[in-house]
Formats: structure tokens, C-alpha cells, sequence
């Protein structure tokens, strides 16, 4: 099976996500989420959809997870469980299923990831939305970079691989 890796970009006090948007502004943080998901399946819930500012994401099999029976949208895949997303992003034989957000999701693909790539924001914004707490134990950082700054926010991107 792919591997499956989470992409997340989270605050000092696990926020990713107020009103449906991303609580910070980090260009570089963007160009970093289309090189790691671009040709690769990415799996969302229907918020994260939602949020998106062009529909579907370019270049990459959108897969939209929703309880409801009726949503449609136009360029994307629908499932109605994690697990019915992960089998549809696997028929893409893609070394890695890329899960990115939101909260639920995020809950949902952590037992199964193998990877996180993450970007750690020196910053605790409010927000409504939060990564699930990890368990350091199970994760063993293999790749650093920065920190950097953008609009006045520092930032560092972290790849953790599955113990």
C-alpha cells in the first residue's frame, strides 16, 4: 500500500485552522504543500474543500470525505469514510496518499501515517481547528529545515517518519 503522510502546517498551541481558513499567511509554506502533493492523491474533508480558493487542487486526484449522501463537487472524488478514501486514493498507485486536513481526518489517518510532513509555526494563534496531539514516541524527526520568517511569523519545515 502507499505510504500514507499527513500534510499539516500547525501552531505552537496545535491550531491549523480558524473559520475555515488558515490562521497565518506563509507563501513558502504554500509552494512547500503543491511540490510534496502535486501527482499524488490528496484526501480532505469537506471543510478543507470548502476552503479551498481554486477547486479541485491542480494536478492532483482530490478526494473529498463527507457523511452527506448528497454533496457533489465538480473535479473531485466523494467518499463517505476514511477508510473508503484511502482505497480510492490507492487505485492511484502513487507511492504516497496524501491526507490534508482537516481535524477529523487528521485524527482518523494518524494510526495508519507513516510519515508528517510538517510545518512547525512559531506562533498560537486563535482557531477553531487543531491537530491531534502526537505521541513523540511514535515519530523520530529525519529532516529540519529553517526556521525561516514570513510576515513577521517564524517557521521550520519537519519531516517525521514512523518509528
Amino acid at each position: 500500500m502507499s505510504r500514507v503522510t499527513l500534510v499539516v502546517a500547525v501552531g505552537e498551541n496545535g491550531v491549523i485552522g480558524k473559520d475555515g481558513a488558515l490562521p497565518w499567511r506563509i507563501p513558502e509554506d504554500l509552494k512547500r504543500f503543491k511540490m510534496l502533493t502535486t501527482g499524488k492523491p490528496v484526501i480532505m474533508g469537506r471543510k478543507t474543500w470548502d476552503s479551498l480558493p481554486k477547486k479541485p487542487l491542480p494536478g492532483r486526484h482530490n478526494i473529498v470525505v463527507t457523511r452527506n449522501e448528497s454533496f457533489r463537487a465538480e473535479g473531485a472524488t466523494i467518499a463517505h469514510s476514511f477508510e473508503d478514501a484511502l482505497a480510492l486514493a490507492a487505485r492511484d498507485n502513487s507511492d504516497a496518499i496524501m491526507v490534508i486536513g482537516g481535524e477529523a481526518l487528521f485524527a482518523a489517518a494518524l494510526p495508519l501515517a507513516q510519515r508528517i510532513e510538517l510545518t512547525e509555526v512559531a506562533a498560537a494563534p486563535a482557531g477553531d481547528a487543531f491537530m491531534p496531539p502526537l505521541d513523540h514516541r511514535q515519530w523520530r524527526e529525519t529532516k529540519r529545515e529553517g526556521p525561516y520568517e514570513a510576515n513577521g511569523i517564524a517557521y521550520s519545515f519537519v519531516t517525521l517518519d514512523s518509528r
